[in-house]
């Protein structure tokens, strides 16, 4: 048994499957979460009631721990800052969430360190944009995201045409230019406290049109050997120039003229790395743990092809949750169904997820749409 007291931030999705990897190395892990309806609370026998934004909450809880992580950005920092003074392990580091956090700082420090991104502009408002528009330092199409809280697609608008403008999110924001993307495509990156560095093989995303979030995420990647590389290469330079302690997620656009740009990252366990549970040797969590605790990082190698599809609830549905079709998809051979959880739904809330592992990508893809279209996230 490894004896360090590693408390946890957060106690969603994230937190659970965090909490389910530990016990393979017999580690406890404390969660601190405003309720026990959270998903992690099921898992956790050490669940602290409290409020990761809270300063208070936070400094109490993390005075008891010798190790602190997260499982989600929004957290206090102010009081992790307090705890490192106080000779606390913090990982990820509280100034790089506060970087991570703030699109704006995030894109700039690209620029910075000679990062491939898309080219960016930072505004303090809806208005000042219209006035670059006006002006002709902008023109359409171009994105534009909130600097803070923007999470699952929420925070991000496409400007395609004039009419557009008249929607544009009023808050501290960026705008970028719209990439001409052939695929969205994903590295998760561990880097222990040692400065032991290791990323996850190459994964591919396919969206869902109205949600904008991740649908399908399919490993490996179908692109080419160069490609992957490279995507590699940037992945593990932020990293390491970064410093980070623990997993970094890292979303890249493969545009069509071959270039890759850094979309934006994750400090933390993330969505595109959920497959790795069943479909690599070692899994995004156990690599997180490890990182944190300075333990040799696990071999990333694929086990086989696989094929991750998020469970989301239906539209127009909201209330306690009922799952259509599950047993159906329990008889689906390869398919590795998680449940969150949740006690209620809402249109497109992320209820859990489905990793499909096969011999060959074609087939689990195949099954991944056949478990997609059976199962249904409703109400009673």
């Amino acid at each position: 048994m490894i004896n360090k007291k590693v408390g946890i931030l957060g106690g969603g999705q994230l937190g659970k499957m965090l909490c389910q990897e530990a016990s393979k190395l017999g580690v406890r892990l404390n969660i601190l979460e405003k309720d026990d309806t959270f998903p992690a609370a099921s898992v956790c026998p050490d669940f602290t009631y409290g409020d990761f934004k809270n300063y208070d909450d936070v400094l109490a809880f993390g005075r008891q721990m010798d190790i602190v992580t997260v499982e989600i950005e929004a957290v206090n920092t102010e009081a992790l800052y307090q705890l490192e003074k106080e000779g606390k392990q913090v990982y990820p580091q509280p100034h790089l969430l506060d970087l991570i956090k703030d699109k704006g700082t995030q894109k700039t420090w690209y620029a910075n360190h000679n990062l491939p991104t898309s080219p960016f502009e930072l505004f303090e408002d809806a208005k000042a944009v219209q006035d670059a528009v006006t002006d002709g330092r902008w023109s359409i199409p171009f994105v534009q995201k909130t600097r803070k809280d923007g999470y699952d697609g929420q925070g991000v608008k496409v400007v395609r045409s004039e009419t557009d403008l008249d929607n544009l999110l009023d808050a501290p924001c960026l705008l970028e230019s719209l990439a001409d993307i052939d695929k969205e495509i994903g590295v998760i990156v561990a880097r222990s406290a040692s400065g032991e560095v290791k990323s996850f093989p190459v994964v591919e995303m396919e969206f869902h049109p109205t949600a904008n979030l991740v649908e399908f995420l399919f490993s490996p990647s179908d692109i080419t050997k160069e490609q992957k590389e490279e995507a590699k290469r940037i992945a593990e330079s932020i990293a390491t120039k970064m410093e980070i302690v623990g997993l970094l997620a890292v979303e890249l656009f493969l545009n069509k003229d071959g270039s890759i740009w850094i979309n934006e990252v994750a400090p933390r366990p993330h969505n595109s790395g959920h497959q790795t549970i069943e479909g690599n040797v070692t899994s995004q969590y156990g690599q997180h743990l490890r990182a944190i605790m300075d333990l040799p990082l696990g071999d990333t190698a694929e086990r086989g092809a696989s094929v991750m599809v998020n469970i989301l609830g239906e539209d127009n549905y909201k209330g306690p949750v009922h799952y259509e079709g599950l047993s159906e998809c329990l008889r689906i051979s390869g398919a590795n169904i998680h449940l969150y959880g949740k006690a209620d739904t809402k249109p497109f809330r992320k209820m859990g997820h489905a990793t499909i592992v096969d011999t060959d990508l074609q087939s689990a893809i195949k099954k991944a749409k056949q478990l997609k279209s059976t199962l249904k996230v409703i109400t009673k």
